[in-house]
């Protein structure tokens, strides 16, 4: 097995031996296996994190269509949250 191919395990025996698991995770994912279905990976805090930082995209105005760009001009917010504004007011950019 490869050192970063992710392992599986049962719940049952995650649970016995979690210390163990743990331990493994830092070197390779954990997948943990309830009824034969897989619902859970642990993973190393750094690997989250990297995941983490993968996960947030930023868009530059480039990449906006002017088609979306109207869209989100013509968006309106739910009045229910207008109380979000008074954190805005003495905003400055």
């Amino acid at each position: 097995m490869a050192s970063n191919e992710a392992i599986k395990v049962t719940a049952a025996e995650f649970h016995r031996n979690v210390g163990t698991y743990q331990d493994i995770a830092l070197t390779k994912p954990v997948t943990i296996t309830k009824n034969g279905r897989e619902r859970t990976v642990l993973l190393s805090a750094e690997e989250y994190h990297r995941l983490k930082r993968r996960d947030r995209r930023v868009l530059g105005l480039g990449d906006v269509t002017p088609e979306e760009l109207e869209a989100i001009e013509k968006t309106e917010m739910d009045p229910k949250y207008n109380y979000l504004n008074e954190e805005l007011k003495d905003w400055q950019p």
